[in-house]
């Protein structure tokens, strides 16, 4: 029988914070509570997530283990923004083994790692569809990207989404131009030869 304890703050976490669990994004503290399994007595972060209705029980033992941490901070959230503006990275292997390491990228609670699913995974409106798997995982990318935007910046997780494309439609926008004036300068060149 669960039994609620007075403690609001336990390893570095309190009631109240948002957090982020590797395997289901940002949730909030919402209690500390004491639990006896098994004749011995648990003390457990109660996490909520509130976009998935899940409510998540955490020995404050195994913290650290699970990879729970504390929200990014300010810094971290606008170089991750900045990452986005990079070229994609699209390895030349077969998609089970990117898609794998996509989905452990997106696993990992790294919010780099996620953000460079978010880059390489973006398609513009001038570029080829998606299959329905890697729709999906940029779907789950930018979603677990932009509940700490958001949570980050204290604004609405709708928001962040359109500041996220924003970047990326902009940032693909350059890279083509970028590609196109090589491609004509080389095409000069070879005339010029």
């Amino acid at each position: 029988m669960a039994e609620k304890k007075n403690v609001t703050q336990r390893k570095g976490f309190k009631t109240g914070e948002f957090v982020v669990y590797p395997a289901h994004g940002v949730g909030v503290v919402t209690g500390i509570e004491k639990h006896e399994v098994a004749d011995t007595e648990l003390e457990m972060f109660v996490i909520h997530f509130e976009q998935d209705k899940l409510t998540l029980r955490v020995p404050t033992a195994k913290v650290h283990d699970v990879g729970m941490r504390k929200l990014s901070d300010k810094i971290l959230a606008k170089k991750v923004m900045t990452l986005l503006k990079g070229k994609p990275r699209v390895k030349r292997t077969m998609w089970s083994r990117r898609a794998q390491e996509y989905e452990a990228k997106i696993n990992s609670g790294d919010l780099s790692l996620v953000a460079e699913v978010v880059r390489d995974l973006y398609r513009g409106e001038d570029q080829p569809e998606q299959s329905y798997s890697e729709r999906q995982l940029y779907e789950a990318a930018l979603e677990r990207m932009a509940r700490e935007i958001a949570a980050v910046n204290k604004c609405a997780q709708k928001e962040a989404v359109e500041r996220i494309i924003e970047v990326l439609s902009k940032s693909a926008k350059l890279l083509r131009k970028a590609a196109e004036s090589a491609a004509a300068k080389e095409a000069e060149e070879g005339k010029a030869a």
